[in-house]
């Protein structure tokens, strides 16, 4: 197992990423499988499909609660959780084509601006180009979304979109004219990430990418949302 704790940006963020995360981690995409085809995701702007796992999900629920057993050490060191609460696990899978996002789906984004809220993703297969990145955003500078300057964030978009026009195609991928890129982390099968919701981030996704919609060959990822209670 290969650890690193990234301090991202100007605000020194922290990203975990570790290699060789679980010894059984090829089950995980059997049990994926099990489980599709998976529904559209509608809660959220996730450009793809995206199915809940729960308990009656035997071979799945196995997978996440492993998944979050393992990844509790690190929660608990690197972000000062005493405690915390799993709010959803999930397996998603990237699927909407480059040219049928929404303009918001062609910028980061963020889960949530509570600085509790933490992501847990686990990359179940390798496809070459593909990863996760973020992000600074130029005009104001900020990395990391917190209640307090949402309401900037969205006025300096509003004067980007009339001096820039609407985002280009496509998912954004290196920096542009709006967002810095601060961070890229390759997706390999079997690493693992854990971030901040708040922090702006977006898939990365060349553009040959296949856009599969079966486990077993697409963007597959266990996903987990955590809340820091303690």
């Amino acid at each position: 197992m290969d650890i690193q704790v990234h301090e991202i940006g100007h605000e020194k963020n922290r990203v975990v990423v570790i290699d060789d995360f679980l010894s059984d981690a090829r089950n995980a995409i059997e049990a994926a499988a099990a489980l599709s085809p998976f529904p559209p995701e509608t809660g959220t702007a996730y450009p793809g499909l995206r199915r809940v796992v729960t308990p009656a999900d035997t071979a799945a629920d196995a997978y996440m609660v492993s998944l979050l057993e393992q990844a509790a050490p690190f929660i608990g060191g690197v972000f000062d959780a005493d405690a915390f609460d799993l709010l959803e696990a999930s397996f998603s899978m990237v699927t909407r084509k480059r040219d049928d996002l929404a303009a918001a789906q062609r910028v980061p984004h963020f889960d949530s601006p509570d600085p509790g809220l933490l992501a847990v993703l686990h990359y179940l297969n390798d496809i070459p180009g593909t990863g996760t990145c973020f992000y600074r955003h130029r005009a104001t500078g900020i990395e990391r979304v917190t209640a307090d300057c949402i309401r900037a964030l969205n006025e300096a978009a509003a004067v980007e979109l009339a001096q820039f026009g609407q985002p280009r195609p496509g998912f954004i991928g290196d920096s542009d004219d709006r967002y810095e890129k601060i961070l890229h982390v390759d997706g390999r099968f079997n690493r693992l990430l854990i971030y901040q919701g708040a922090l702006l981030h977006s898939g990365f996704i060349p553009e040959d990418f296949a856009f599969s919609s079966d486990p077993r060959t697409g963007r597959l990822t266990g996903n987990l949302f955590v809340q820091v209670t303690g």
